[in-house]
């Protein structure tokens, strides 16, 4: 016949949302082992642009403080 069974219907749902929450990951088979030189590279470029932003963040402070002392001493 050409109806689907509801509990079909509803496989094929969630294999379809799996693939738009996960694309990267649709194609790859886990072999349960963790690379932890993936893992430590992560974390490092992690901390990276963390210290990106944190010294974008200060210098605009500092630039903030030399321009309102600047204006202050006129």
């Amino acid at each position: 016949m050409g109806i689907m069974s509801t509990e079909k219907i509803i496989k094929a749902n969630e294999k379809d949302v799996e693939f738009f929450m996960n694309p990267q990951n649709s194609n790859k088979k886990s072999s349960g082992r963790v690379d932890i030189n993936n893992l430590l590279a992560r974390v490092r470029l992690k901390n990276a642009q963390e210290r990106k932003t944190n010294l974008i963040f200060f210098s605009l402070f500092a630039a903030l403080i030399f321009v309102l002392i600047t204006i202050l001493s006129f």
